[in-house]
């Protein structure tokens, strides 16, 4: 499913602009994603891992703090960052998605650590590279900018090339706010991701959040990863481990789809002929698969995966098929094109990229909707939770005897 504006007010007031990413599969729940001190929501660690969460299962919106967004002119100040992130759970809670894990990058992760003190409703909390004091930011503000905000109250200060409004309210807060009794006191699953190598918050300040969690607590290192994660094989790796160490804190919302028809079951068999070519066999059904000739196969059927792909192409159509009937769109045709690749240092390493046709005189809205709906057919959610493949040998099988000593 198409991400979506999602609209609310802030701690401070003022309108907040954010995308909201619907769960894609069977939905486990709803994340709000904090960003660092210099990016906004639409940075690669937000849009990666937001995107990573929604694959499984668990709806997200990243969203830019107040004083951060485009043109926003509003001062900067962690405590409405924390307000802020507050503030989003309340509206998602109205509109029916209250956020039940929150996931912050550096001071955004800090931020997620003090808000999720008083939002009951969430289950677990995730930093990536985020500081332990707010005294670690102070060191980023050039003396000059930290004496004109303590004298004159405010002052515009330049941190990684971009200009933000700072009050002295921002250099209060560090008195004000203990993150690592905050951490303390919190009582429920944190997940610590920081990279050794972090040259703006160092591995140090992960050691005082971890030791200050209480159980259950995890730790993953981010290995060689820099501390926006610009490297996109490290966001894809961070991506990863937070979808997977969610899944553990936020079971599944309602039952998964039950299976269609009882199947009959899908035999393979070489029939040696060629290097790879086999017999599929299904009930009444019988066709060959094979590899092409440039890798050794004779070309005579579709190789595993683009069996798979087939799979998929064949299951949107139907889906959408049914989904027209049942509205009544005037839907004459549909096509799906499925294209597999393996992308090095993506995670998961598959993607499959579908491309529809619609033929018939379908109106934009009846157009967006029977898209929306090939995201929910079944072999697409089956692909995106992942599956459970077990493997046993056929007690049919026979042994050879064993040859005489």
């Amino acid at each position: 499913m198409a991400e979506t504006r999602f609209l609310f007010l802030g701690g401070t007031g003022s309108q907040l602009s954010g995308h909201l990413e619907p769960p894609e599969g069977t939905p486990r729940g709803w994340a709000i994603f904090a960003h660092c001190f210099t990016c906004g929501k639409d940075s690669r660690a937000a849009v990666y891992i937001s995107r990573a969460l929604s694959r499984a299962g668990i709806g997200v919106l990243r969203f830019d703090f107040a004083g951060i967004g485009a043109g926003s002119g509003e001062p900067v100040s962690f405590a409405s960052d924390v307000e802020d992130i507050r503030s989003a759970a309340k509206a998602m809670t109205a509109a029916g998605m209250p956020p039940s894990l929150l996931v912050g990058h550096s001071l955004g992760g800090t931020a997620a650590i003090v808000a999720a003190a008083e939002l009951p409703g969430v289950a677990a909390v995730a930093t990536i590279g985020a500081p332990a004091d707010l005294e670690h930011i102070l060191r980023f503000f050039r003396p000059i900018d930290l004496d004109t905000i303590a004298s004159e109250g405010e002052a515009s200060a330049e941190i990684a090339g971009r200009t933000f409004l700072v009050r002295r309210s921002f250099l209060q807060a560090v008195e004000v706010f203990d993150i690592e009794k905050s951490i303390a006191s919190l009582r429920r699953p944190v997940l610590v991701m920081h990279s050794p190598l972090d040259q703006v918050v160092g591995i140090d300040h992960a050691s005082r959040i971890f030791v200050a969690s209480k159980h259950p607590k995890s730790f993953f290192s981010l290995d060689t990863a820099d501390h926006l994660l610009t490297s996109a094989a490290d966001a894809n790796y961070a991506s990863a481990m937070v979808a997977a160490w969610a899944s553990r804190f936020l079971p599944l919302l309602k039952a998964d789809l039950p299976q269609v028809e009882v199947a009959e079951g899908v035999v393979a068999t070489e029939t040696l002929a060629g290097k790879f070519q086999l017999e599929i066999r299904s009930g009444e059904h019988t066709f060959f698969a094979d590899e092409r000739a440039s890798v050794g196969g004779l070309g005579t059927g579709l190789s595993p995966y683009e069996l798979v792909s087939a799979g998929l192409a064949a299951c949107t159509v139907m889906t959408m098929r049914v989904y027209a009937i049942r509205k009544g769109f005037p839907l004459e045709r549909a096509s799906t094109t499925v294209l597999h690749e393996r992308v090095p240092g993506m995670m998961p390493p598959d993607r499959f990229t579908r491309t529809i046709t619609l033929d018939g005189p379908l109106n934009d809205d009846q157009r967006a909707r029977i898209l929306a709906i090939a995201d929910r057919c079944p072999v697409d959610l089956t692909l995106v939770r992942g599956s459970d493949v077990q493997t046993k040998l056929s007690s049919s099988t026979e042994t050879a005897e064993p040859e005489p000593d």
